[in-house]
């Protein structure tokens, strides 16, 4: 599992200083790209080696509201890895008492420059083996 911390912004809520819903899945975004980086498999790096990772799915269960000022704890793990997709997932924390905020994950694919799915341990194993000793842990 791995840590990212958001400090509500004024802009991300609504009059009543209450974040609004879409920004969660926003918060999961950049989750995911610190993790990928933390994992040494940098997002930066998958698009410089002509590889894309869009989304496929993601869900966000709300459980209760974070407000201006906040700050958010978002504990991401890489739950699963294959050949062409992996998925995500991520519990929104506040940071000061520890309070659950929401759940959710995301699925992502890979694919190349032109749009068509790849697989990634045909197309890069030395990434692919990276990607899978980032999920090892979280197995065991």
């Amino acid at each position: 599992m791995h840590n990212y911390l958001h400090k509500v912004q004024y802009y991300e809520t609504d009059r009543m200083q209450v974040v609004h819903h879409s920004n969660y899945i926003r918060w999961m975004e950049e989750a995911r790209v610190d993790y990928l980086d933390a994992a040494g498999v940098s997002y930066l790096e998958l698009e410089q080696r002509g590889i894309i990772s869009p989304v496929l799915e993601v869900a966000c269960r709300y459980r209760s509201m974070t407000r201006f000022g906040d700050t958010v704890r978002i504990e991401t793990a890489l739950a699963e890895v294959g050949t062409v997709r992996y998925r995500l997932t991520y519990r929104i924390v506040d940071a000061a008492d520890g309070t659950l905020r929401a759940e959710g994950e995301s699925c992502h694919c890979f694919i190349d420059g032109q749009g068509h799915v790849i697989s990634l341990k045909r197309a890069d194993p030395a990434l692919f083996d990276r990607f899978r000793a980032a999920v090892e842990p979280a197995a065991k």
